[in-house]
């Protein structure tokens, strides 16, 4: 039985800009404001950012969209999961972790800014 292996990135050149990755899942266009979009580390979790708020967006349109299981079952529960996605992206920028957020960072790479 062969494991998984996960995509992971340990920043190692320079120091990362944590802050900035960390409040870039607050705020996803802050590091084009600040001028930091150009840090590799702080443009992966602005990518990992913009996947969740599309993420976030398609569950929000599918729970109003569809009556009664979409407001009962796909509105809280996909909100559960991509708040979940949500923290896990947080804490990885915290730890200095370049690593995917589950099932959805991976489109993240196809995104080229």
């Amino acid at each position: 039985m062969a494991e998984e292996v996960k995509e992971e990135k340990q920043v190692s050149s320079k120091e990362p800009n944590v802050l900035i990755a960390v409040l870039t899942y607050f705020i996803f266009f802050l590091p084009w404001l600040t001028g930091d979009i150009k840090d590799p580390f702080v443009k992966f979790h602005t990518k990992q950012s913009i996947v969740l708020v599309i993420a976030s967006l398609i569950v929000w349109i599918l729970g109003a969209v569809i009556p009664v299981l979409g407001w009962f079952i796909i509105g809280p529960v996909g909100g559960l999961i991509v708040f979940i996605l949500w923290l896990i992206g947080v804490l990885n920028a915290l730890q200095k972790k370049q690593t995917p957020v589950p099932w959805i960072g991976q489109f993240g790479s196809k995104l080229n800014f």
